[in-house]
Order: C-alpha cells, then sequence, then structure tokens
C-alpha cells in the first residue's frame, strides 16, 4: 500500500516538472526568437518608436495696445490638488492644522463659495475616501499658487502635504472685455486623421488658432512656425530633443488706445443703457495716419442682464440712411454736378419720380446742397443724383468704384465685408433704386465704410486706409512699421473736401441742423452727419425699429479724430443717441488734453484762476514733485490714517499701485474698474474687515 502511494506521489511530480519544463522551454524559445532570430525586427521598432519626430507648438505672439500694454498674452495657470491618500501625510498633523488651513482657504477664495467649516467637512470626506485627487483651486497664477503653498500644513514638504499643481497654457486678456471681440479669440484645431494601416481613426492637434477678430485675421503671423522634435533615450530619463526649433509668433502692437478704448467703451454703454437699446457700435480713428485708436461692440444678454462685448458690428453690412448722403454728395461735387452749395435746388415735400413718391418731412420749397445735408432732405439728395445718373442708374454704383469705396480695407478686424450695391438696369425699377440708394436704403454698407469716407473728407480728401495693426515685433526686436495705406491719395478735391465739412458742420450748428440740439458744444467743435434707418421685419416690410447712426468728426477747425457710433432700437433720435456719444468722447478727449489743447488741469484762463487740487497721494516728497514738476500750486497732501488693526485703510487719492499693495498687505481681494489715481474704495476708511474680503476701487485719471 506504501509502496504503490509512493509510485502515485512521483507521477505527480513528474507531471508538475514537465509542465514547469514546458513553460520554461517556451518562455526560452520566445526570448531566444525575440533577441537573436527577430532581433532587427524589433530593433528596427524601438529605433522607430524613439526616432519618431513630433511637432513642437512655437509660443503664440501677444497682441498689444499703441504703448506695449498687453491685450492678450499666453499665460500659465495651475490647477492646485492635493492627495490625501498620500503615504506621507499623517492623521495627527493633519487634524492639528485643519482648523488653521481651513480659515486660510475660505480666506483665499477670491468667489467665497466655501465657508471655513465647508471646506473643513470636504477635506475630512476626502481623507476618509482616500481620494488621489481632490482639486482645491483653478486657474492660479504662479503667485497665488506660491502663496497657497505657505499655508499651514500645505507649507510641509510635497511628500507630507500632497499638494501638487497641475500647469496649463491660457490665452488671457488683462483688460477683459475691453475690445474683446476685435481682439477674437483662439481655440484648438483638431482634425481626424485615417491610418490606413491599422484601419483606425484618431483626433490630431494642430495647436491653437485664432477664429476671431485681430487673433483670426493675423493667425499666420501671432502662431509662428511649428518646429520639430524626437523622443531620445539619456542615461536617467527619456526627453524631447529639438531638431528644428520652433520660431515663436510675433508680437503685434495694434493702434488701440487703452485710454480712449475705456471713453468709448463707457459712453457707449452709458447710452445704451440710457436708452434700451439692443445694441451699440462705436470706432474712434485718428484722421491723417488711419489708425483705429477705439473700438466697442456691447449688445443685451439676457443671461447676463447687461451689455456685453457682441458681435462686431463695426465691419457688418447695414442700411446705412441718411449717413449716406455726404459720400453722395461727394460724387455729385466730383462729377461736376453740384459746383456751388448755396445755390438752390427745388426740391418740395413730396416727388412722385417713376411712380414711387419719395416723401420727405425734412424739405422745402428749395434748398441748396448745404441745406439738403444740413436739413437732411431725401427729396434734395435724390433730384442731385437723378440728374447725373438718371439715364445711367449704374452710373452712381460706377463712380464710386471708382472712388475706391468698395475696395476691402484689410484692417486687421476678423469678418470684415465690402459694401453691397446691386448692379442697376437702365429702366424705371433701376432708377427708383438710385433714388433710394442716394439717401441710405437699398445698400448695406459697414460702418467702418462709411467712417473711411468721411475720415476723407476731413482729411483734405485723402482716403487713408483704417487699420489696427501698427507694428510686428518677434522677442522684444521689432520687424516692421505697418505704414499708413492709402485707398486713394484724392478721393475728392481739396477744395469738394472744404464744401463737404462746410455741410457737415451745417448740420450741428445750422439754424435747422438735425443734430443741433444734441451735439454743440463750446468746448469742441463737432461736424458730422445724423441717420436714421428703418430695419425690415420678418414679414419682409418696414417696421417701425430703427438703426440710429451718427458719423462726424473733431475739431472742426483741425481734424485730429473721426468717429461713427450705429445703435439699434434706442428710444430717441439719431442725434440724441448716437450723436451725444459722439460728443461725450469728444468732451472727455478735451478735458484729458488730447486734442492738442490744454488739459483742464492746468490753468486755462486770463484771469488765473487757482489751479485745481489733485488728491494724488500721502507723501509730501510726492506732492513736492508734483507742484515744481507740472505747477500745480495746490497740492492736497493726505493725513495718512493711522494703522489700526483688523480696519480699512483711505487708499482715496493714490495711484492703483500704491493702493492695491497697502491693501493685500492686509489680506484683502482688491478689484478695480478704470485706470489712473483711485478715487472711490466699496469699502469705508476705518471700518472692520475679514482676511479674502473684496474691495472695489473705482480710478480716474
Amino acid at each position: 500500500m506504501k509502496q504503490s502511494n509512493k509510485k502515485h506521489i512521483l507521477w505527480r511530480y513528474m507531471l508538475v516538472l514537465i509542465v514547469m519544463l514546458t513553460f520554461s522551454a517556451a518562455i526560452v524559445y520566445d526570448t531566444f526568437k525575440t533577441t537573436v532570430v527577430y532581433a532587427s525586427k524589433w530593433e528596427a521598432k524601438a529605433d522607430s518608436l524613439w526616432l519618431d519626430t513630433t511637432e513642437t507648438e512655437p509660443e503664440r505672439g501677444k497682441i498689444l495696445a499703441d504703448n506695449g500694454t498687453v491685450l492678450a498674452a499666453n499665460m500659465n495657470f495651475y490647477t492646485a490638488r492635493v492627495d490625501f491618500s498620500s503615504a506621507g501625510i499623517k492623521d495627527d498633523t493633519l487634524k492639528k492644522y485643519l482648523p488653521a488651513l481651513c480659515d486660510s482657504l475660505a480666506a483665499f477664495d477670491p468667489n467665497q463659495s466655501k465657508s471655513a467649516e465647508q471646506w473643513k467637512d470636504e477635506i475630512v470626506a476626502a481623507r476618509k475616501k482616500k481620494k488621489t485627487s481632490f482639486r482645491l483651486f483653478k486657474r492660479l497664477s504662479h503667485n497665488e499658487f506660491e502663496h497657497l503653498k505657505q499655508f499651514p500644513f500645505f507649507n510641509k514638504k510635497q511628500r507630507e502635504s500632497g499638494l501638487y499643481s497641475e500647469k496649463q497654457n491660457a490665452r488671457c486678456k488683462p483688460y477683459g472685455m475691453m475690445a474683446s471681440r476685435s481682439i477674437g479669440n483662439v481655440s484648438e484645431m483638431v482634425t481626424e486623421v485615417y491610418n490606413k494601416a491599422t484601419g483606425q481613426k484618431k483626433l490630431v492637434s494642430h495647436g491653437y488658432h485664432g477664429h476671431s477678430g485681430l487673433e483670426m485675421a493675423l493667425d499666420s503671423l501671432l502662431y509662428g512656425i511649428p518646429g520639430k522634435a524626437q523622443n531620445i533615450q539619456l542615461t536617467n530619463n527619456a526627453v524631447k530633443w529639438s531638431i528644428v526649433p520652433a520660431v515663436n509668433g510675433y508680437d503685434i502692437t495694434t493702434t488701440i488706445n487703452v485710454q480712449l478704448q475705456d471713453i468709448l467703451e463707457e459712453e457707449l454703454s452709458n447710452m445704451l443703457n440710457e436708452s434700451g437699446a439692443r445694441w451699440g457700435t462705436a470706432v474712434l480713428m485718428k484722421v491723417q495716419t488711419g489708425e483705429i485708436k477705439a473700438i466697442s461692440n456691447l449688445e443685451w444678454n439676457d443671461e447676463a442682464g447687461d451689455y456685453v462685448e457682441g458681435r462686431n458690428n463695426a465691419v457688418l453690412g447695414y442700411e446705412p440712411g441718411s449717413v449716406m448722403k455726404p459720400i453722395s454728395m461727394m460724387v455729385a461735387l466730383e462729377n461736376g454736378t453740384v459746383k456751388d452749395i448755396d445755390a438752390k435746388w427745388e426740391t418740395g415735400s413730396v416727388w412722385n419720380y417713376c411712380g414711387r413718391p419719395i416723401r420727405d418731412p425734412h424739405g422745402g420749397a428749395a434748398l441748396s446742397p448745404r441745406e439738403i445735408i444740413e436739413m437732411s432732405s431725401n427729396i434734395g439728395m435724390s433730384k442731385i443724383t437723378v440728374k447725373a445718373y438718371g439715364n445711367n442708374p449704374d452710373g452712381f454704383r460706377q463712380k464710386l468704384v471708382e472712388m475706391g469705396f468698395f475696395e476691402p480695407f484689410h484692417s486687421g478686424i476678423g469678418g470684415e465685408m465690402e459694401p453691397k450695391f446691386a448692379h442697376l438696369p437702365n429702366n424705371n425699377g433701376g432708377r427708383v433704386a438710385l433714388t433710394r440708394m442716394a439717401f441710405g436704403y437699398t445698400t448695406e454698407i459697414p460702418p467702418l465704410h462709411i467712417l473711411g469716407m468721411y475720415n476723407a473728407i476731413a482729411n483734405d480728401g485723402k482716403f487713408v486706409c483704417p487699420h489696427l495693426v501698427k507694428k510686428l515685433s518677434r522677442e522684444g526686436q521689432p520687424d516692421s512699421i505697418v505704414p499708413i495705406r492709402y485707398i486713394r491719395k484724392q478721393v475728392c478735391s481739396p477744395e469738394n473736401a472744404a464744401k463737404l465739412r462746410q455741410c457737415l458742420h451745417d448740420v450741428v450748428w445750422g439754424p435747422h441742423g438735425t443734430a443741433r440740439k444734441w451735439v454743440q458744444s463750446d468746448l469742441v467743435e463737432i461736424a458730422g452727419k445724423t441717420g436714421t434707418a428703418y430695419i425690415i421685419g420678418k414679414d419682409g416690410r418696414y417696421g417701425a425699429t430703427k438703426r440710429l447712426a451718427f458719423c462726424g468728426f473733431f475739431p472742426y477747425s483741425h481734424p485730429l479724430y473721426s468717429c461713427v457710433v450705429l445703435m439699434l432700437g434706442a428710444d430717441r433720435g439719431a442725434g440724441a443717441s448716437s450723436g451725444v456719444v459722439l460728443k461725450n468722447v469728444a468732451l472727455r478727449m478735451y478735458a484729458r488734453g488730447l486734442l492738442d489743447n490744454v488739459s483742464d488741469y492746468t490753468k486755462m484762463s486770463d484771469s488765473k484762476p487757482e489751479g485745481p487740487t489733485l488728491y494724488a497721494t500721502d507723501s509730501k516728497s510726492r506732492a513736492a514733485n508734483l507742484r515744481n514738476g507740472i505747477g500745480l500750486k495746490t497740492v492736497k497732501v493726505f493725513t495718512r490714517p493711522k494703522a489700526g488693526k483688523g480696519v480699512v485703510p483711505n487708499v482715496v487719492g493714490l495711484d492703483v499701485r500704491e493702493a492695491i499693495g497697502r491693501l493685500e498687505r492686509l489680506g484683502m481681494t482688491v478689484r478695480t474698474q478704470g485706470y489712473g489715481y483711485v478715487a472711490q474704495q466699496s469699502l469705508a476708511a476705518g471700518q472692520p474687515y475679514t482676511r479674502g474680503e473684496i474691495v472695489y476701487l473705482k480710478l480716474r485719471n
């Protein structure tokens, strides 16, 4: 019996040994095939993996204001996370520092979304569940993450605290919505690639590219040139070895002036809120150079409950209404139909032409070309245009083509459209359409093209091209300057430009001018034209809603800036809405000495009144510099408030950098609006505050 069991056991051992030897032989055979028989094949595959080239994305260029201020740039942001399951974290240490840590996290949160108690509950729950990734905050700057590392418990070694970060690169606009639509946005370009060998599809990223505004229009310059890199094995690790280095994109200096942009946006926003308009657009341009110094597009957003940066209506086509009349008058002056702008033309209040009546609420029995523009006579402008082109309706359009009216500006603004004028047949239908074109209907013209022609009138007939790009540079070194470009050296003669300027002056300053009640100012002499166009409803008919425009230039005697404002659905006329926006922009520029005038911060009259008090500083040395440097004799020096523990300091009158530094050193979160010196602070000086509390500062120059 014992002998029989022994035999069975030996057979079992032999069976196990045979199986083990078989597996061992298979392993040895496969190893031999891999290392000897197919060695060259696997080595080639390994080499292909290491030597495979990949594209390296270049650094996207910055978009800058005219003085070098950053409007858009790539920035690194950090998502702060903590691994509470880390083996290095000790429960007793975490428990000891948890109350202080939660207080710090609650004060650090800019949105104040969680209390210290809520932070504590979430951290305890994450620790119990042994979460490998518990997110604290996202989109932190480098300085904010470094500050977070100083909090209780997190100021220990990473192994003991579990704190770590994930870095992301994002396009950032420091000025928020300011000129946001014109600056544009970027997004990742991804394409689907089919691999024939594997029969599978995969998504391939081609980097971040612009899809609107300047980001799109100048994407090839901003993006740069991708490089090539290989994966190579070093002694301790693998790295990407650059074969062809990436060429970073150009930094693009725009013509935008931050100060003027802020003025334009604020005035447009104020009028939109006041008049209840649906949207508004405004463009401010320098007369001699065509530099677009400010551009704003605001439209009502139901979700936000406010006006936000909307689509770029400045470059989209609309029926312009009566702002077209000065351009039609320019055609008449250039082709000789009108020679004397004071000679009378028979007009009347109703004109039945080709069976289609034109009614003129601004008309009279007889008006001169000056009065036709001043009073905005539809009949007068139609009769002048018909006299020249009644036998050839399409001749009006052809003349505008000769003048360069339809040529693209390539201004740098994404989505720019060209004016649309239909080719008119030589029949009654074409003649009727011609009369409507003369005063701004049956056409689609972008406000920027209207502005370009008005700017030519202000510029003695020189049709300069509106543009947003001033200079290209790379790594701080200028590469090229964008020169002034002319659509036409002379779109009209200087003499005719002077006549048109007089007509536009009458619109504001004449006894019957359509803008006389709203746009006149003793400080800045403005010339321009109102325009009203009813919009077509869903039924294909003109409804009651109106687009309201004002386009002009200032100062009249030596035009420096031209401006166009267009609004939809305001509860008042063109002069009282769009015209007031332009006037207020001009007045604020005048107040700051931006119109070749003396700023109102200094003495401006022969009586030499006492200079203004400038609430600027609490430093006696700075006050002395102001007195001696710019001649201010009555600088007020603030007495620095006594440093109370846990109370808000007085920062009114300080420059923004000094104010922010003082408040942040006390643990407060600062939000600013405007630019210059602090005019108001949301938290009163002397009142108690808590760490992390937000204080809003309103700035003014």
